[in-house]
């Protein structure tokens, strides 16, 4: 039996609470069973609602799907609830992330290269935290492993895509 709008709307809520990972429409629209279209339009009215009833969270399409996130200006009160784990990187992960971020695919000795130093640890750092992945072996001599960051990067960093990452050229201040 169909929902009326303002039920599908709170179900989709409902969904976006109980979950880890962002929905995407189209999972959202099977488990309504409405049109993906009815769900695009469901969510606009929630980010809508969110943002005129300024609420402590905002829908973010992230990763492919959306979830609910808090909003930045909260951070410092959730830091001193829960410790990011990004917090915990070192510089030399943070240097490996950020390479394979915006050189992807990419083998450890091209990061080694980039880096001027080894890059194993901060490798099996970002592995362990599901940051970066394995995705392949590069054709040649040893074919060595070729890595690529995740979803959980992209949930991590509230990116949709790797196209909204900065610009490589950006002067960080």
């Amino acid at each position: 039996m169909p929902l009326f709008p303002d039920e599908a709307k709170n179900t989709i809520e409902a969904l976006l609470f109980v979950t880890n990972e962002p929905l995407t429409i189209k999972t959202m629209a099977e488990i309504l069973e409405r049109s993906p279209y009815d769900v695009e339009v469901l969510l606009k009215e929630i980010k809508a609602d969110c943002e005129r009833e300024a609420r402590g969270f905002c829908l973010l399409e992230v990763a492919g799907g959306y979830s609910f996130v808090t909003r930045a200006e909260y951070a410092p009160y959730i830091e001193k609830l829960v410790k990011p784990r990004l917090t915990t990187l070192t510089q030399a992960a943070m240097e490996t992330l950020a390479i394979v971020a915006y050189k992807q695919p990419i083998t450890r000795s091209e990061i080694d290269d980039i880096r001027g130093v080894k890059s194993d640890s901060a490798l099996n750092t970002l592995i362990e935290r599901t940051l970066i992945q394995e995705i392949g072996r590069k054709e040649g001599p040893g074919r060595p492993i070729i890595y690529g960051t995740t979803q959980d990067f992209l949930k991590h960093f509230g990116l949709k895509n790797l196209g909204e990452l900065p610009s490589s050229d950006t002067k960080v201040s």
